[in-house]
């Protein structure tokens, strides 16, 4: 299995700044990519930011380009994203995102999904 564990989570005022970090474990044999999706009350969930492992390729929804920053740490499987002049409208659940390759129950998965169990954000205006 894989697990994927997030933190850094919160309630912060607009214009303020968080750091969300995911860490991967688990029967890891490669991680393709990992990134950060958010749902809103009454919304689809939708991409916020990705990045690869291998180059380090990154990708960003509009709406985040320049306020928030993902970077990642392969030795320890873990990825983060920083968050700055957060805005009331980041107001969401961030779920953490892996695709990643694993061999568990005698299954090798590759590039298989993997999510996290989310962290609530709360931007106050």
């Amino acid at each position: 299995q894989v697990q994927l564990v997030e933190s850094g989570g919160g309630l912060v005022q607009a214009g303020g700044s968080l750091r969300l970090s995911c860490a991967a474990s688990g029967s890891i044999s490669s991680i393709n990519a990992m990134g950060w999706y958010r749902q809103a009350p009454g919304n689809e969930r939708e991409l916020v930011a990705t990045i690869t492992f291998g180059g380090g390729t990154t990708n960003y929804a509009p709406s985040v380009e320049g306020r928030f920053t993902i970077s990642r740490d392969n030795a320890k499987n873990t990825a983060f994203l920083q968050m700055n002049s957060l805005k009331p409208e980041d107001t969401a659940v961030y779920y953490c995102n892996a695709v990643a390759s694993a061999y568990y129950s005698g299954t090798y998965y590759s590039d298989y999904d993997y999510w996290g169990q989310g962290t609530q954000v709360t931007v106050s205006s």
